[in-house]
Order: structure tokens, then C-alpha cells, then sequence
């Protein structure tokens, strides 16, 4: 008998969770009168909402989840769609099962829609109506405009998801675009959970604690769909979402976590799996394609406008970031430069994986849209900082501020071209480093393949971020210097930002975040003060970015601060 291997057993774990395919030309219906509705012996609510994704020309995945009122094996439901919101138009009413092995989720993969079509949605139990869903499907051939949304970094005990309410306001959107981290694996007292008291933020008793288990996941993301600006995130717009870190654990990598002890947590195969399985139940996305079984690397195209690439840069085959301190010499207090630039651009030294890479750059090459974006986790803009910042960074003071303002001057002057700037000056300028080494700065070879690529094809790309908590836009150049993109990347839902690593009040955060766009050479525009959103507009002479700041999440009023908007301009 051949050997079951981890993966095959990864990926029999996700084809348990597979949508259930229903096609609107099998299925039609001319009725509204609820008939065929299904029964059940004890009473169900639906307490986390309905959700849609990955939308395509013709068909978009359904989302719910049935809370019974006792424990059973499965809960019987009906399907409704219609082309209206008041369900006078009915086109479909089919039976769904929603199995308690799959923690109660119903993922339904609805077929034979019409393009760039909107349709409603709604489950039904006993005469118990969930909440009605909105949903659109991909247009073809020609489209003027394309606008998505693009969030992330979503902490429940941090502060309020006013980001995703003010969201669901809007009703010009195509699609949520989710970069990841759409829960934390903290438990209670650990990470940004200071205020949660407070704020009537804390998470269950019996959910309190880090996350190991597969019911410890599904637990914390009924936690969260309990948050009535998602729901009405959900129930608006389809989302097009992807994992981060902390769908698993933080800073995680192709074997390991940084947040993961193998002595005291057991096999980290283990709790991903876990984790990828409760994802997959409770994220309105595709649970497999054929030859992937970690991983949820995909492709939307919105007619011939923009080509949407959402990567996975954490568990299909990220290597192990470097660590500064492990080319220290602990004698000297000298770096071994010769070794870190050696591993830093080593074969192995991989984010997304010779397949996902190939995949990319195959499919960018020869996509005929005008906009080629790629939805990934962490800042792609090289971040190269005075290496001196890098121990400040390390062990942040407000004193850095100080220290910020100082080499920005220099900077400044060295850019007037100061002829009173001593070799000691310049030196702490031109002597640059990689700040964050688990972003692309970490990772400079596949970085470079990617830039290559679109310039080599003459692509117009656009790469969003997350991850950060921050909004930052930048130029993407390659080692020639040459600008190959841009990149936008969204300030957090709710978790904490520079600010409160810095330890900076805001008017100082500010201040630094001018002093980054100074020091940082492909820099173009800073925010780490202000949790938020971006919105990008695709149109065929231009991309508009707008950033919606939220000026507080730690109260229940708040205002929309100003946005800003930028434009890359593209022939």
C-alpha cells in the first residue's frame, strides 16, 4: 500500500470542506412562496451572518453558518436566490446540509450566473430566514471601471471593526480584497488586549487562551463574525481573501512559527492544519485547487481591466526569515556582511516557491488586461533604512523620534549637495539595511524575478499589501534602479500600529512618518497613526488609491478622517 504522506493527508482534511456545487440552470425557480423550505427537529439561528466570495464570470461561493439549538449531525437548510433584495423574483430554492463535522458551515459554489450580475442570497430553516446577502459576479470582454477595497490585520480585543461597518456603507464596490491576519491567535493578556475590558472587546472564557486546537480556531472565528460591521461587510460585497501569519500563528514560515514551541505546543503540522481547516470552514473561498494542498495562490480577472494574482507568501513555501542578531559577532559586535549577503540571496531563500513563482510570472506574461495586481501579504517597496535605526527599532524609546529627525537632516543636506557634510555623516546615510527582513527586503531574488517580469512584458502592476498595520505607497524598482510598479498597502482594521511601537503620540507619529518618506528612498507616502482602508480605482488611464482613515477604534463614535488620495498615471 502507498504511503499516506502530510500532504495527501492535508489535503483529504480540506476536500472535507469543499463548497457543494448547485448550477442556477438545474436548480430554477419561479416561486417565492418558501416552499420545499427545509425542516429540522430542533430550533437553528443564524448568529455569524452570510457571506460571498471568489466571484467569477459565473458563479461565486455562499456562505453561512447554523447555530442549532442542540447538537445534531446535520442541520437541513434551503438555499434562496433572487434578483431581488425583497425575494419578489426568486431563481433558485435548493437544499443545503449543514454537517457538524464541518463546525455547522455551508459552502455553496453557485453555478450558471450571468457576468457582472447582482443577485441575493438568503438560508432558510423552519420558517428562520438568515440575513439577506448581496453578491456580484465578474463582468467579461470590456469593463470602464474596476474599484475594490483592500483591508487587513483585524484584531477583536485591539478595538472597534468600525473599518468594516464604514466599508459596508459604500455601495460602489466590486470586491473586498482581505490580505490576511482576519483573526489572532493571542489569547487574552497577551498583545493589544489592554483596552479590551474596556471596551467590552474580550474574547470567551473558553476561548481565551493562545490557539492550538481545531476547535480553539473555529471558536475565535464565531467570535468574530459576531462583530455586526463584518456582517455587513460580508453581506454586501463578496471578499476575495487570503491568510497571513496569524490564521495560523505569528511570523509563521513553511515549518515553524516564531509563536510556536514545539516542546510546549506539540507538532506545528498539527495546529496548521488545524488552522487551515477552520479557515477553509469558515472563509467564503475555494477550499482546493488541483495540485495545491496548503496553499491558496488564485487568479480574477474583471474583464480586460485588471488581473487580480491573491498569493500566498506564508505557508505554501516561505523559508525561515534571516535574523540580524545570528550574523553578529558576539566578541567583536561586528556583522558578518559577506555571510548575510550570501544567505540573503541563497536558492533556498524563498517567499513564494518555484511553482507559485512560476505561476505568476507565466500568467502576468500573458494576460492580455490592462492592470496586472498581485494581493499579497507584506511590503514588496525596498525598505532600507540607516543601519543604525535597526537596534532603535529593536528596542524602541520615544528617543527615536530624536534620532529620526537627526538623520533626516543629514539626508536633507545631502541631497542639497552640502559641501560641509563630513565622511562620518555621510556614512550613517549611505551605511543602509533592510528593516523588516520577513517582507520582500527578506526575500530580494524572487522579489527581483517579479519586477523583471513586468518590465520585461511591459506590464503596468500594482501590488497591495497588508501586514504592517500601517499605510505606506512606494515605487517598486529593481537593482537597476528602473521603477517596474507601485505599491499600496492598508492601514489595520484594529491592530495597533507604529505608533504604539514607537511609543509616539500622534502629532510625533506624524512627524515620523515624514521623516520615513525622507530617509527611505522609494518611499512615497507614510500613515502610522490611523487604522483604516484603502479603495484603489482601475480605470484605463490611471489607478486612484484613496486610504480612509478611522480617527479612533477604541470608541463607539468615530469620524472618517480625510482621505488621501494618490494617482500612478500609466500610457
Amino acid at each position: 500500500m502507498e504511503k499516506l504522506t502530510r500532504r495527501d493527508f492535508i489535503k483529504s482534511a480540506i476536500l472535507g470542506v469543499s463548497a457543494a456545487t448547485i448550477s442556477m440552470s438545474l436548480v430554477g425557480c419561479n416561486s417565492n412562496s418558501g416552499a420545499g423550505m427545509a425542516t429540522n427537529e430542533f430550533d437553528i439561528s443564524f448568529n455569524h451572518g452570510v457571506a460571498s466570495g471568489d466571484p467569477l464570470s459565473d458563479s461565486v461561493i455562499l456562505w453561512t453558518r447554523v447555530t442549532p439549538e442542540e447538537a445534531q449531525r446535520s442541520v437541513s437548510l434551503t438555499l434562496q436566490v433572487a434578483q431581488d433584495e425583497a425575494f419578489n423574483q426568486l431563481l433558485s430554492s435548493q437544499k443545503v446540509v449543514a454537517l457538524k463535522k464541518n463546525d455547522y458551515t455551508v459552502k455553496v459554489d453557485l453555478d450558471g450566473l450571468n457576468e457582472n450580475s447582482v443577485y441575493y442570497y438568503r438560508f432558510v430553516a423552519d420558517n428562520t430566514y438568515s440575513p439577506v446577502g448581496r453578491c456580484k459576479t465578474l463582468p467579461v470582454n470590456e469593463v470602464t471601471q474596476v474599484k475594490l477595497a483592500v483591508m487587513s490585520c483585524a484584531n477583536y480585543p485591539a478595538g472597534y471593526f468600525h473599518v468594516y461597518g464604514e466599508a459596508a456603507k459604500r455601495d460602489d464596490l466590486d470586491a473586498v480584497v482581505h490580505l490576511g491576519d482576519y483573526i489572532y491567535e493571542y489569547g487574552m493578556g497577551g498583545y493589544a488586549t489592554e483596552q479590551a475590558q474596556a471596551l467590552g472587546r474580550t474574547l470567551d472564557e473558553d476561548n481565551a487562551t493562545e490557539l492550538l486546537l481545531l476547535d480553539d480556531y473555529r471558536k475565535r472565528y464565531a467570535k468574530y463574525r459576531t462583530d455586526a460591521g463584518l456582517q455587513a461587510l460580508h453581506a454586501k460585497v463578496p471578499f476575495i481573501a487570503v491568510w497571513d501569519d496569524h490564521e495560523v500563528c505569528n511570523d509563521s514560515y513553511m515549518g515553524g512559527a516564531e509563536n510556536h514551541n514545539p516542546e510546549t505546543e506539540g507538532d506545528y503540522s498539527a495546529r496548521k492544519l488545524a488552522a487551515l481547516q477552520a479557515y477553509y470552514e469558515w472563509m467564503p473561498v475555494r477550499p482546493y485547487v488541483v495540485g495545491q494542498t496548503e496553499s491558496l495562490y488564485r487568479k480574477f480577472d474583471f474583464a480586460d481591466l485588471v488581473s487580480l494574482y491573491m498569493l500566498d507568501t506564508r505557508h505554501e513555501s516561505r523559508a525561515k526569515p534571516l535574523d540580524y542578531m545570528n550574523y553578529v559577532d558576539v566578541n567583536s559586535g561586528q556583522i558578518n556582511l559577506q555571510q548575510f549577503q550570501s544567505d540573503l540571496v541563497a536558492p533556498t531563500q524563498q517567499l513564494l516557491g518555484n511553482q507559485q513563482l512560476q505561476w505568476l510570472t507565466d500568467a502576468m506574461q500573458t494576460s492580455q488586461t490592462k492592470w496586472q495586481v498581485l494581493g499579497q501579504q507584506v511590503l514588496m517597496t525596498k525598505m532600507n533604512i540607516p543601519a543604525e535605526l535597526l537596534m532603535s527599532l529593536a528596542n524602541p524609546t520615544p528617543a527615536i523620534a530624536a534620532q529620526l529627525a537627526e538623520l533626516a537632516q543629514i539626508k536633507g543636506r545631502m541631497l542639497a549637495g552640502d559641501p560641509t557634510l563630513t565622511e562620518q555623516e555621510k556614512a550613517r546615510i549611505q551605511f543602509a539595511a533592510p528593516y523588516n527582513l520577513d517582507a520582500w527586503d527578506g526575500y530580494p531574488v524572487e522579489r527581483e524575478v517579479i519586477l523583471q517580469a513586468a518590465k520585461g512584458a511591459n506590464k503596468n502592476l500594482v501590488v497591495v499589501a497588508g501586514d504592517t498595520h500601517n499605510a505606506w505607497a512606494g515605487k517598486l524598482c529593481n537593482a537597476s534602479g528602473d521603477v517596474c510598479g507601485y505599491e499600496f498597502a492598508t492601514a489595520s482594521v484594529s491592530s495597533p500600529g507604529l505608533e504604539y511601537y514607537l511609543q509616539l503620540p500622534e502629532a510625533q507619529a506624524m512627524q515620523v512618518a515624514e521623516v520615513l518618506k525622507l530617509l527611505v528612498d522609494d518611499l512615497e507616502f507614510a500613515n502610522i497613526h490611523q487604522r483604516g482602508f484603502m479603495t484603489l480605482t482601475f480605470t484605463r488611464e490611471n489607478v486612484e488609491n484613496e486610504w480612509n482613515f478611522i480617527d479612533s477604534v477604541h470608541t463607539e463614535q468615530f469620524n472618517v478622517v480625510s482621505a488621501i488620495s494618490t494617482q500612478v498615471a500609466k500610457a
